[in-house]
């Protein structure tokens, strides 16, 4: 039998329990021994739960508890989150988690103390809820050099969008239906604004490229200045408006990593992942592309994420399994300003694109009366802007700028 605790007894910690529960026997199947939650960890009372004669409020009966092998820490938020992890793997006690928050920010330091301790430190719950990313990743494709890892990583804005392009609701109008339904908090300001899609695509990069990618070195931009005028243009350009994280070794060896709305071509993997569901495509120089799907969050999805992670800490109790990356400063990330994209420009004014081929050279345009979409060959977006500058001063207004995705 081995023993686990689990703190947080929230969404996903709830489910880890359910699992745990009710698949006792497929587990012990798969690795011959018991799996037995000896301890919850939770603020809260839950008197209707089959095993609330385990619950504490107090850490310490689980850090002093030498029976207690792994620790599932799903509460979420950085703090006590990170502490209690520290101090669980320095006690010789593997963690996992679905925390992406606390991963984007302490992955290289917790794998750090991971490695130095002989445990586990094993997070497939952050990236992709339920999808299978970390995983494959780390093991199904190490024989690949990876070129680029792009995705669509945050379900609440991918639902925004969705139905912005089906059913022509205006962006208001798409966030209070996720609300209502579920698939957004009642603060979305971290899904909107692209906070938590950023945390997972830094977690990818640098678990991709072998140094630690902090949120705070990324451009990040959201959704909310997506308009239906802007969607319905894209149509007319064979496309599609996604968030996506996206991360691009160059030739120079530094990476290109952002987070924001994206123009995605109609042909693409990705162009068709819709409402709350997330699509995580890899690039690698022997397999092409691979795209991992599914939903990418909900209770009992990500709670068998953390499950499996469980289940491979239980059978290598003496054995560390080897996911690791070396910290970063990030100065293997090139500036946004030199970042290369085509560029997708809505603008208004008499003579558009006649002024616009003349400041940016060959572009594919669609006009109607004054309003005019186009979109720019490549170039870095230090470039770009200088060229909106001068097409501002030909009294053109621009009115919306949006990155096209090579996806």
């Amino acid at each position: 039998m081995v023993s686990i605790a689990v703190m947080g007894h929230g969404v996903v910690g709830s489910g880890v329990v359910q699992i745990l529960l009710t698949h006792k026997q497929k587990l012990f199947s798969v690795i011959g021994e018991e799996i037995y939650v000896k301890k919850v960890l939770d603020l809260r009372e839950f008197p209707d739960s089959p095993i609330s004669d385990r619950f504490t409020k107090d850490f310490e009966d689980i850090i002093n508890d030498l029976e207690i092998r792994v620790v599932a820490e799903v509460m979420g938020g950085i703090h006590p989150a990170y502490e209690y992890t520290k101090r669980c793997l320095k006690a010789g006690k593997s963690v996992v988690t679905s925390n992406k928050e606390l991963v984007a920010a302490h992955g290289a330091e917790l794998l750090e103390i991971a490695r130095q301790e002989n445990v586990n430190y094993l997070f497939e719950a952050s990236v992709g809820g339920g999808i299978p990313i970390i995983r494959p990743m780390n093991q199904c494709l190490v024989a690949n050099n990876v070129d680029e890892v792009a995705g669509i990583l945050n379900g609440t804005t991918n639902f925004i969008l969705t139905k912005m392009i089906e059913d022509g609701m205006q962006f208001e109008d798409a966030l209070r239906l996720a609300q209502e339904l579920g698939f957004a908090e009642r603060d979305p300001s971290a899904d909107i604004e692209g906070h938590d899609a950023c945390r997972k695509i830094c977690i990818l990069a640098s678990l991709a490229f072998g140094k630690h990618v902090y949120p705070d070195c990324v451009h990040t931009e959201g959704i909310t200045k997506i308009t239906l005028e802007d969607v319905k243009y894209a149509e007319k350009f064979g496309c599609v408006i996604k968030l996506i994280g996206r991360v691009k070794k160059l030739d120079n060896g530094k990476i290109d990593i952002i987070t924001a709305p994206m123009l995605v071509p109609e042909k693409s993997q990705l162009a068709n992942i819709d409402n709350e569901f997330n699509g995580i495509m890899v690039r690698g120089d022997c397999t092409g592309d691979v795209v991992f799907y599914g939903k990418g969050a909900g209770k009992l999805p990500t709670a068998s994420a953390v499950c499996a992670d469980i289940v491979d800490c239980c059978m290598h109790l003496k054995t560390r399994r080897f996911l690791f990356w070396a910290d970063g400063d990030g100065s293997n990330i090139i500036s946004v300003k030199d970042s290369v994209f085509k560029m997708y420009v809505r603008a208004n004014g008499s003579g558009a694109v006649a002024k616009a081929e003349k400041i940016f050279g060959k572009i594919k345009s669609i006009e109607d009366g004054k309003r005019v979409a186009f979109i720019t060959e490549s170039m870095p977006l230090c470039e770009f802007e200088e060229k909106c500058e001068k097409l501002t001063g030909e009294g053109i207004e621009i009115l919306s700028t949006i990155r096209l995705g090579d996806l």
